[in-house]
């Protein structure tokens, strides 16, 4: 992949937040708010922008299937594309809750993956610009500058971890036997900024239960890329054509290591 790729696809999610996300944000009215399930909310700008993405994005590379967030939930046979040989996976605005209830943060998350495995992320933020990406053995860049993933050195570390999706006995489990061993701090409810933030010297560690592709597929990449480590909790690769649960990612291959030995015990 090149660096006219990324540019290609950083023009495309900069369109869809210009023209169906920026205009949006804050000026939404009710009925262009709809719950898709509980605590699950979709808007207008979600599906604008998904159609502006997948037009833009199927002229850089025709040759690709194209999974949308919203197109899959409304026919979920999409799925079986995942495992195309190639593959645009597209969060059309990742954060909607934030985004519905009028503050940040939030962004649009783009991944390219090639049999399952992410070969190319592009993470975009709406309000700032600032754009994450990552290629397959070449590296994570931040607005174009080469980054290189770093922990907050805080002690204990700081951890951000997701139970929305867990179920009681799990989240249970998860507050008192990980929980004391580290500095909890809120979750933004946006992959588009949980994983820079663990790139970047904010957060040190996340738990995740819930891994859709459109969530994560560029995150994983982004902070793999970069030196940190995101993986499933028994170690084995984050593909986008497993339909599983459960993500680890940290700053480092060693505060990795440290959460996977917890987790391994609950």
């Amino acid at each position: 992949m090149t660096d006219t790729l990324s540019e290609a696809v950083h023009d495309v999610m900069a369109d869809a937040a210009a023209r169906a996300i920026r205009p949006r944000y804050q000026h939404l009215a009710a009925a262009d708010i709809i719950e898709k399930a509980s605590d699950d909310l979709v808007t207008i700008a979600d599906r604008e922008s998904e159609a502006i993405l997948a037009e833009g994005l199927a002229r850089i590379l025709p040759e690709a299937a194209i999974v949308g967030e919203e197109a899959a939930f409304a026919d979920p046979s999409i799925m079986a594309r995942l495992g195309s040989d190639l593959c645009w996976i597209i969060d059309p605005l990742d954060g909607t809750n934030n985004f519905a209830h009028g503050r940040a943060p939030f962004g649009i998350l783009v991944a390219l993956a090639q049999g399952g495995e992410t070969i190319g992320g592009w993470i975009y933020d709406v309000l700032s610009g600032r754009f994450c990406h990552a290629r397959i053995g070449e590296g994570a860049y931040l607005n174009g500058e080469r980054l290189t993933a770093r922990p907050t050195g805080q002690n204990p570390a700081i951890a951000a971890i997701s139970v929305v999706f867990a179920d009681p006995v799990r989240r249970a489990a998860l507050m008192d036997h990980i929980a004391p061993h580290y500095h909890l701090v809120d979750i933004p409810r946006c992959a588009a900024e949980q994983y820079p933030r663990l790139a970047t010297g904010v957060n040190d560690v996340s738990l995740f239960e819930r891994t859709l592709a459109w969530d994560h597929a560029a995150g994983v990449l982004f902070l793999n890329e970069a030196g940190g480590k995101a993986a499933r909790f028994d170690g084995t690769p984050y593909r986008v054509d497993e339909d599983r649960r459960g993500l680890i990612g940290a700053s480092s291959p060693a505060l990795w290591d440290e959460l996977a030995a917890r987790m391994a015990e609950i």
